[in-house]
């Protein structure tokens, strides 16, 4: 007969922790690998077509340039095909407008003088709704097509910050909750940005350290109980305003939650997008986000923080077109919400999982990587949905 033997005594604690930085390590090993020498992220050139696309010009405008030896020179392979640095990029749109044949300047899209800040929400309280992944590559897609952006990683877990090269515990950034923090330790906002790999993309990250923010809330919420309520919902929008002049839109990828942060947040932003997987589940879930959400925000209300938006949407992601029970839920969620709903749903592909693989966004990788077919249909995809957000930002400011 066999006797089982028991199972080895451990102390969990010291097990998760020891696990934790095993993985820590092996995570940071790979990213050497990844982006040598000094694990940075740097970004792919752009082929002509792409440049052309995200300018809004012909790709015979572009060669007519580069003929005529105007705007920057771009990189010739081999083959002979012609590629431009994200850089080389901006620089050509600021040419274009400096020397377009209209008065109307419609290359370098900054706010103008009495254009407010566009701060973007995007929230949702389910993991799996694809939150992260939409404010990374919107974030990417806003700076390549000539806006100047703040990505705000306000989820401890740190995903975003991830998707753009950092890793919190090794890099030692500081977060969000430096600039909103209640105590005499305070900082400035402007320190705790750093600049991404995307020319005119900079990023705030996250780290452990935010959840912080959801514990220091209600106890100074006790100890100045008499005091206006505004100053604990609207210390995002009062740091954001320490730098209003440096961006045109900030996209703010909310934690998983609905606490302190998120609540935050909302009271700063001037719109939200909220994503949805098209699965009953998903739905049931956002119902009950949604009850909540609504609940909250009339208490934050009544504490003088009123949220005002200028749109807010919703986006179906990880969407399936020939799966039958997702189409019929899409259909169920249009006779509802039929105004809110992006006229484009994100995709299911791939593409963006396997660039995920590798911590890069479907901006950032090359297309050689994948299919011709694979890869095509998620970028348009990408683009259909972000270009429609970017028209609400648009349509915000007048034009």
């Amino acid at each position: 007969m066999n006797i089982a033997l028991p199972l080895p005594k451990f102390e969990f604690d010291d097990k998760i922790l020891d696990q934790g930085a095993e993985i820590s390590r092996r995570l940071n090993q790979l990213r050497m690998e990844k982006f040598p020498p000094n694990a940075k992220k740097t970004l792919r050139q752009f082929s002509m077509a792409e440049v052309a696309h995200y300018l809004g010009v012909t790709q015979n405008n572009l060669k007519r340039l580069h003929l005529e030896g105007k705007g920057p020179v771009p990189a010739q392979a081999s083959s002979g095909r012609r590629s431009y640095t994200a850089e080389q990029m901006l620089e050509l749109r600021h040419y274009l407008d400096r020397n377009g044949r209209t008065e109307v300047k419609k290359y370098v899209p900054h706010r103008k003088s009495g254009d407010k800040l566009q701060v973007i929400a995007v929230v949702n309280f389910k993991g799996g709704s694809g939150k992260t992944t939409t404010a990374a590559h919107l974030s990417q897609y806003l700076a390549l097509t000539g806006h100047r952006v703040l990505a705000v990683d306000l989820d401890p877990q740190a995903s975003l910050s991830a998707l753009h090269g950092f890793q919190p515990e090794l890099d030692r950034n500081l977060s969000l909750y430096e600039a909103i923090r209640y105590d005499d330790e305070r900082k400035p906002i402007a320190e705790v940005i750093v600049p991404t790999n995307f020319p005119g993309l900079d990023i705030i990250p996250a780290n452990l350290e935010l959840q912080e923010y959801e514990y220091d809330t209600p106890l100074a919420m006790q100890d100045k109980a008499s005091r206006d309520g505004r100053q604990f919902f609207t210390r995002i929008a009062s740091a954001l305003e320490e730098v209003d002049d440096r961006y045109d839109v900030v996209v703010i990828d909310c934690p998983p939650q609905l606490g302190y942060l998120t609540l935050t947040a909302m009271s700063a932003a001037t719109s939200v997008l909220i994503t949805v997987h098209p699965q009953m589940l998903d739905l049931m879930s956002m119902s009950q986000f949604l009850l909540m959400l609504g609940g909250i925000l009339k208490t934050v209300k009544q504490a003088g923080a009123r949220v005002e938006l200028d749109w807010f949407r919703y986006l179906i992601t990880r969407y399936e077109p020939t799966d039958i029970p997702q189409a019929q839920m899409v259909g169920f969620m249009q006779s509802m919400l039929a105004e809110e709903i992006l006229a484009n749903p994100m995709l299911k592909s791939t593409a963006i999982s396997d660039a995920g693989l590798t911590k890069q966004t479907l901006y950032e990788v090359e297309k050689t990587s994948f299919t011709r077919t694979t890869y095509e249909r998620a970028i348009e995809a990408l683009d259909s949905v972000n270009a429609e957000i970017t028209a609400l930002v648009h349509r915000a400011w007048g034009r």
